[in-house]
């Protein structure tokens, strides 16, 4: 038995070693190709550096805004039972099934300054063609499935008879809600909002629909590579990919599974 368990591990081992090197080497080539110093004098670029903090700050507040409305809507779905709860749910998850850039077209015939939408909110004196307002608003719609179906799935894991015991006790749904169903599920929630972030940061296709400039990051290392090949855009996605990596495993350090917390 011992010798099928170590074939077993050794085999499945083999395949994840596979999988890794499939991950890391890209990745890996890319950063070793290019030296310290060449990622220093990228990072002085004031439109790298410029992209980079446009990509970190709308990822981040199209994250934020959306948590607002996502998590008591995933709250509402994980606690009720209707004939069209499936449909909606994979109706959800559709901007991410989809390609980017008929996503962003998709988008653009809603918020463009022609539609109706457009025109209400050019009356208050909000545009989001060529805006940070419009890149966030891509961001948010292709990624914001990763942020709810976590959600949805941290909410799921609350036991009803915990918030129904809480309910008999006397306390009000919204009590139960904020003391009892979002601290035990936080953890799933911040997952999904790592992931709905690391994913909103990264977005090409719907961005460059809504708004070629200003440059977002995965927008600049396109147009350099256009403009001056691939040298340029090698460094550019280099320093962009180093700070992504710091940034990601901070923020997965924060939502590490439970398991590991328990350890």
């Amino acid at each position: 038995m011992r010798l099928k368990t170590n074939t077993l591990r050794l085999v499945f081992g083999i395949f994840g070693g596979l999988f890794l090197l499939f991950i890391i080497a890209p990745l890996a080539h890319l950063l070793l190709s290019t030296s310290p110093a060449v990622l220093f004098e990228t990072a002085k670029d004031k439109e790298v550096s410029s992209s980079i903090s446009l990509s970190l700050t709308m990822a981040a507040i199209a994250t934020i805004i959306s948590g607002l409305l996502v998590i008591p809507f995933s709250w509402l779905m994980a606690r009720s039972q209707f004939k069209l709860k499936h449909f909606l749910s994979g109706l959800i998850d559709l901007p991410m099934m989809i390609p980017h850039s008929a996503a962003g077209i998709a988008l653009l015939g809603v918020v463009s300054r022609e539609s109706s939408f457009g025109k209400m909110a050019s009356a208050v004196g909000l545009d989001f063609i060529d805006r940070p307002a419009g890149i966030a608003l891509a961001m948010a719609f292709v990624s914001v499935p990763y942020l709810y179906n976590a959600a949805y799935n941290a909410f799921i894991g609350v036991s009803r008879r915990i918030e129904m015991a809480a309910i008999n006790l006397g306390a009000s749904q919204w009590r139960v809600f904020l003391t009892i169903s979002l601290p035990l599920a936080w953890r799933g929630i911040l997952n999904g909002m790592v992931m709905m972030f690391a994913r909103g940061m990264s977005e090409f296709g719907a961005v460059i629909i809504i708004a070629y400039n200003p440059f977002t990051t995965p927008v600049l290392i396109f147009d350099r590579f256009n403009a001056f090949g691939l040298k340029n855009s090698q460094s550019i996605s280099a320093l962009f990919i180093f700070i992504s990596l710091i940034v990601f495993i901070s923020l997965r350090l924060l939502s590490k599974p439970e398991e590991d917390a328990r350890n």
